[in-house]
């Protein structure tokens, strides 16, 4: 764990960072696949020898063949169905549109508890605004999906942590572009740099804060082991930490001898 210097604020992913929805999601994705034809999708799936590494070419290969995802991917609930739209349609960013409006229609049936990803979210949370950090919250979720799930995480409360929420309907393009990561900046009237960290637990959530000029900091909520987190990451993306769990990015933020 590097010393980065105290943040002014930090941002953070939704999904498999703060809250654990991997069921709706999941379902969601299994009930879209098969409208991959209709959709026009099936044709722009990346070719053969496209992916890059096995396991994704394994991911296209089996979708491609099946329309639906590979028992492993769902048993493991490692990665978010951004994460599996870029494996699948790679830079076709119309093709990825098309996909996430889908799987909105589809999500909006499924979605039901909302679980802190870790104990103790809110109070973490509550500590950070209490240093005088600001903190924002960007998801891919369209901002109607979004608005009842943050209702509904710990009974409620969670809606005054925030000093910005950016959903995936309010800008041209979801994570990885930068896109949403630079609207929060400008609603917070902050630069790019340093002193704004995004923490997030896909490598979309990496891309986006480092093509927005901030740091990148994973949360491995997942518990990637170190081989593993060498490979997923692009070569010209790594993060600039590694979070652990909540206690380990907090330390980070707020170094333990400063946090009074």
């Amino acid at each position: 764990m590097p010393r980065l210097g105290r943040p002014r604020a930090l941002f953070f992913d939704w999904h498999g960072t703060l809250a654990d929805t991997f069921e709706a999601m999941y379902r969601a994705v299994e009930e879209m696949l098969p409208e991959l034809g209709a959709l026009g999708l099936q044709a722009r799936l990346l070719p053969p020898g496209g992916a890059r590494l096995p396991e994704h070419e394994a991911l296209v290969a089996h979708v491609r063949a099946n329309r639906d995802l590979p028992r492993e991917v769902k048993r493991a609930r490692r990665i978010s169905r951004t994460e599996i739209f870029e494996i699948l349609f790679g830079a076709d960013d119309e093709a990825k549109h098309v996909a996430h409006e889908a799987f909105d229609r589809c999500y909006a049936r499924h979605v039901g508890e909302v679980l802190p990803f870790e104990p103790g979210v809110r109070a973490m949370l509550g500590r950070l605004r209490a240093a005088g950090l600001r903190t924002g919250l960007l998801t891919n979720r369209r901002r109607a999906l979004f608005s009842g799930e943050l209702r509904r995480v710990d009974q409620g409360g969670w809606q005054d942590l925030f000093d910005v929420l950016v959903c995936g309907d309010d800008v041209p393009r979801r994570k990885p572009a930068p896109d949403m990561v630079l609207r929060a900046l400008r609603e917070l009237g902050l630069p790019a740099g340093p002193e704004v960290w995004f923490v997030g637990d896909s490598t979309t959530d990496v891309i986006a804060a480092r093509e927005a000029g901030v740091r990148a900091i994973f949360y491995n909520g997942a518990k990637w082991d170190p081989q593993q987190l060498v490979r997923i990451f692009p070569p010209e993306h790594p993060p600039e930490a590694i979070a652990g769990n909540f206690s380990a990015l907090e330390d980070l933020a707020l170094p333990p001898l400063r946090r009074a």
